[in-house]
């Protein structure tokens, strides 16, 4: 679909003459300095009951402080196909909880959605099974195991690949492998509006051993949309969406989800989600707490610098790593999968 071209900025002049330096002055505070100060705190609005989809988890930041916000980099993982499917609706036959995925991409300096720009997810069905190598992935269910997966995993997870895992899955970059099979649920592509919006109909993940709950994301800018999909461009964004606890759970009591035999990962425990909320890639949902599975509702705003390349192999940030860290070079690998 798209070329990944060599890691080359391009003159930033004309973004550096727009940059606006913000200066948080107390506990949610923020004075914006320059052009546009109310620009970046109306960037969410009018989208529609989504207008607050960027927003911190904690609620103590305002939203023209997350509009100045790159989108945590992480980790391709080794199960990424390069879009074969340009589409909305990515279940297939898929069993599980119906999710509704809206994602809003935004130029995170100059806080403007980013339009006709592609973006891929792809994720592991409910029992943790990824399409296209469904003979390497880790997840499996069964009969309804006597305890049923709770706040407390069953075992302590290590943050070590499982035994029998694709060895490219360990470590952040440089893990892909081929294909084993010719599924490909849950996976797709699509383009953004011209609010920078693009939204998927897909099921709530599952999950496998060693990983808390996720869906990877890549946003692709710079190419043209043909009659043969998506073409030429370079990915600016690789990155991964994340679940609270509390939907995993109450997921967790709904098959096929309550069939897996699989030790669980919290989100804590998970090794690429850096624990900074919106910024790490933490979904913002809305479902009935009494029955999520009447289906979910999820959002989120993503930042990205579309003069950046992250293709999320050899660039991306080690698992267990803040962005800062490994921008600076401080990064350390420690193992992961997917």
């Amino acid at each position: 679909m798209t070329g990944n071209k060599e890691n080359q900025q391009g003159p930033r002049h004309k973004r550096d003459l727009t940059r606006r330096k913000v200066v948080v002055t107390g506990a949610g505070a923020v004075a914006a300095v320059g052009v546009g100060g109310s620009l970046a705190a109306g960037a969410f609005a009018g989208e529609t009951g989504k207008a607050k989809a960027g927003a911190p988890a904690t609620g103590s930041a305002s939203a023209a402080e997350v509009c100045y916000k790159l989108t945590s980099e992480t980790t391709e993982g080794p199960y990424y196909i390069d879009a074969d499917k340009i589409r909305q609706d990515i279940t297939e036959d898929r069993e599980g909880i119906a999710l509704s995925l809206g994602i809003k991409v935004i130029d995170s300096e100059t806080c403007e959605p980013l339009r006709n720009v592609a973006v891929d997810i792809w994720h592991c069905d409910a029992l943790g099974i990824y399409s296209g190598y469904e003979s390497l992935s880790t997840g499996g269910g069964g009969g309804a195991p006597a305890d049923a997966p709770s706040g407390t995993p069953t075992g302590t997870p290590t943050g070590e690949p499982p035994t029998g895992a694709p060895s490219g899955g360990a470590g952040g970059g440089g893990g892909h492998e081929e294909p084993t099979d010719d599924e490909r649920y849950l996976r797709g592509t699509w383009k953004t509006d011209k609010r920078g919006l693009v939204t998927f109909k897909t099921v709530f993940p599952g999950w496998y051993r060693g990983r808390c709950v996720h869906i990877h994301t890549k946003v692709h800018v710079d190419g043209a949309w043909t009659d043969a999909g998506y073409e030429g461009g370079h990915t600016c964004h690789t990155g991964q969406f994340f679940f609270d606890e509390e939907s995993v759970l109450a997921s967790a009591e709904v098959a096929p989800y309550s069939t897996s035999t699989t030790e669980r990962t919290t989100l804590t425990e998970d090794t690429i989600y850096d624990q900074s909320g919106t910024q790490g890639g933490l979904l913002k949902l809305k479902y009935d707490k009494k029955n999520i599975a009447k289906g979910v509702q999820a959002s989120i705003t993503v930042g990205v610098d579309p003069e950046a390349t992250h293709t999320g192999t050899d660039d991306a940030v080690q698992p267990g790593a803040s962005a800062t860290a490994a921008a600076s070079g401080g990064a350390s690998p420690s193992p992961s999968v997917g």
